[in-house]
């Protein structure tokens, strides 16, 4: 059965105002899974552990980008890092944005603006796919941009992109310190997309780097490292986010999360 029949709509349409009017239509069942994820999204703090790495390299006031929000599980850690400085949460998919804005909500985030967008090397519309697994129930944390080779059912959804560099001169940034970035596969993408804005704030970027998705996008890990590397970014890889321990590498090791830190602010890392 195609992901349409297997979905009671999720109805992707362009983004054009600043929030979603209406979130996906779901079938029974998948209602409640949304009522599952909706209650580990508020209570789970699974990813608290990351405050430890994180808290020496962002400061209270500080500004923080959340690339591929999902439900908000970073964003939740990212607005107690800075609670008198602000995070944007980009997630522009209709199942997890529907997630993410009531998340921010019931925990009161008022330092948190969503963004329901993705970013990339250029402005415009794209097509991301919505996983259906084999239940019937939505894999939205698998949801990516570019060619799917999987076989699995599929629900595609049009999707708004812009990029890091418009939206900061548009949001009239004067600062950005930290930006996280878990997309699917889309990091060199997006990268192309930012790097006015990384020479200008020389943020703490963290990306989570799969071969394989990057592949699927039609990318590499070397289209990451070796764009960072001149600019003087030290790397560190990340042994875990659920008790984590931290360590500097020379480059791509395996798949994992990386934090890319300017070499005058390495020397805060709390290495383990």
């Amino acid at each position: 059965m195609s992901g349409a029949g297997r979905l009671a709509g999720l109805r992707g349409e362009p983004v054009t105002s600043a929030q979603p009017q209406h979130g996906p239509v779901l079938s029974f069942r998948q209602r409640l899974t949304w009522i599952a994820h909706l209650f580990k999204a508020v209570v789970r703090q699974y990813l608290r552990p990351m405050a430890s790495v994180l808290r020496p390299l962002l400061p209270e006031d500080g500004v923080a980008v959340d690339v591929g929000a999902h439900a908000g599980h970073y964003s939740k850690v990212l607005a107690r890092l800075v609670p008198r400085g602000r995070v944007y949460a980009f997630e522009p998919g209709a199942y997890a944005h529907s997630l993410l804005r009531l998340v921010v909500a019931v925990l009161r985030l008022s330092n948190v603006t969503i963004v329901p967008a993705g970013l990339s090397d250029r402005p415009g519309a794209e097509v991301l796919h919505v996983p259906i697994k084999r239940r019937g129930t939505v894999g939205f944390g698998l949801s990516h941009l570019g060619a799917d080779t999987s076989g699995r059912a599929m629900v595609k959804e049009e999707i708004r992109l812009t990029t890091l560099d418009l939206f900061v001169e548009e949001a009239g940034l004067a600062r950005l310190d930290f930006i996280k970035i878990d997309i699917e596969g889309w990091e060199a993408h997006f990268l192309r997309g930012a790097m006015k804005t990384v020479e200008r704030f020389r943020p703490v970027m963290q990306f989570e780097i799969q071969d394989e998705m990057l592949a699927r996008a039609g990318s590499t890990h070397a289209e990451i490292f070796d764009v960072l590397a001149p600019l003087g970014y030290c790397v560190f890889r990340l042994t875990s986010q659920h008790g984590p321990g931290i360590e500097p590498v020379d480059g791509f090791v395996h798949s994992a999360d990386y934090i890319f830190v300017p070499a005058e602010k390495a020397a805060l890392v709390p290495l383990s």
